[in-house]
């Protein structure tokens, strides 16, 4: 159905947006460059149509002039467009990111338009359309824009021709004649044109003998929960992970706002995680930016980039911040794994052995006994970097900061 369907789902704006070389370790070259808005001067260098920035974040005037019928239903409309950005190199694919509240009927949509490296511009093109609840909009991909230069598949912007330069847009709607409100936080992207093929193993960096203390969660237990938003087991790796990663800043969700699940369901607060981050398009929970946009208010920050190496993963180790990794993997080649193959999965980075192998929380083992697991280097990077890419949540709090960049975020 996409890029890697579920069998077990299954750079920062101004002096941070240039596109730095990969590490000498890496073999080819990964261009990466993630881009953020998030300073009250960084969302005004944007351009504000009927919306206004107050005290960080983006709202809509009190009188928007745009609207726009969904549903049958009329919204009132506005937009925040970045500046046109050039991450130094010609991208073949984006993914989207953002922090937002919304409440009561209100939804925001983030969309994408690229001019092409060898000339000539696309149409918009809509990354996904989210709110916080699901009470009266579902938050939902949209799919059939494949009509010129790009095209998106879930939550990824593909661009084969290669894009010189982007531009987001962020929508905002409220019911009309309503005090419905929408609010955004942060806007941003991760840019990317990755190589073909394997790469060379990375050395063992900062990291060795680093294990942070992440609580773990099975995905399995959850087995024909919820079948309107996908059914538990090994639908739900990916709520699954990002909750793992709130449990370890002690930032899950209040009890009341998981009641409804019910007494005697264990880990209540994956099958919430699952419910607020179910794309109804898809038709599942591993929407990327999703799972962020569900994440960031809970701890904090939260965002969806491309990391070159383990290396880039043991620098937020290091500084405290697990890392959710998408893998993909058939027979044989992930020793130890809980699961023999894999379409698509995620689980979380937790650590690093003193020879450097991955400690991580695989929430495809069937109980949370079996959760944590220790991978080979060289095969962990083998399933994640030709895979997705490199794929990865970064998800923290105020009290473990990003370490500096090199443009991956």
């Amino acid at each position: 159905m996409r890029r890697l369907l579920p069998l077990l789902s299954l750079v920062l704006t101004g002096s941070f947006l240039a596109a730095v070389p990969a590490p000498a370790s890496a073999a080819p070259a990964r261009p990466i460059a993630y881009t953020q808005w998030d300073t009250p001067a960084e969302l005004r260098s944007g351009r504000l149509v009927d919306t206004r920035v107050t005290r960080g974040t983006i709202v809509q005037t009190k009188a928007p002039s745009g609207r726009r019928k969904v549903d049958g239903t009329a919204y009132e409309l506005g937009h925040w467009l970045s500046p046109w950005t050039k991450p130094g190199f010609a991208l073949t694919e984006l993914i989207g990111s953002w922090s937002a509240t919304t409440t009561g009927d209100s939804w925001i949509e983030v969309s994408v338009r690229g001019r092409a490296a060898g000339g000539g511009q696309s149409s918009w093109d809509v990354l996904g359309r989210w709110t916080s609840g699901d009470t009266f909009t579902r938050r939902t991909s949209v799919g059939g824009q494949g009509d010129d230069l790009a095209d998106v598949n879930v939550d990824t912007w593909k661009a084969p021709r290669g894009m010189a330069s982007y531009q987001l847009r962020v929508s905002l709607a409220r019911r009309a004649g309503t005090k419905a409100k929408a609010v955004v936080d942060t806007v941003g992207a991760v840019a990317s044109r990755l190589p073909s093929g394997p790469g060379t193993t990375s050395k063992p960096g900062v990291a060795r003998g680093i294990v942070l203390d992440v609580p773990r969660y099975s995905q399995m237990i959850h087995q024909g929960h919820s079948p309107q938003w996908g059914g538990g087991g090994q639908a739900w790796c990916s709520p699954t992970s990002t909750s793992m990663v709130l449990g370890y800043y002690g930032a899950l969700p209040k009890a009341a706002d998981h009641a409804w699940v019910g007494a005697g369901h264990q880990n209540p607060w994956v099958d919430h995680a699952a419910r607020m981050t179910y794309d109804a398009a898809y038709r599942g929970t591993g929407n990327w930016p999703f799972n962020t946009a569900y994440a960031a208010p809970l701890a904090g920050h939260a965002f969806v980039t491309r990391l070159r190496s383990l290396r880039e993963a043991e620098r937020l180790i290091k500084a405290g911040i697990p890392v959710v990794a998408s893998v993909s993997f058939g027979r044989g080649q992930l020793s130890g794994a809980p699961i023999s193959a894999t379409n698509g999965h995620l689980l979380v980075i937790v650590g690093f052995t003193q020879s450097g192998d991955v400690v991580v929380n695989d929430p495809a083992a069937s109980s949370s006994a079996g959760v944590r697991r220790t991978y080979d280097r060289a095969q962990f990077e083998s399933v994640w970097l030709p895979t997705s890419g490199g794929l990865a949540y970064v998800i923290h709090d105020d009290a473990h900061p990003l370490p500096s960049s090199n443009g991956t975020w």
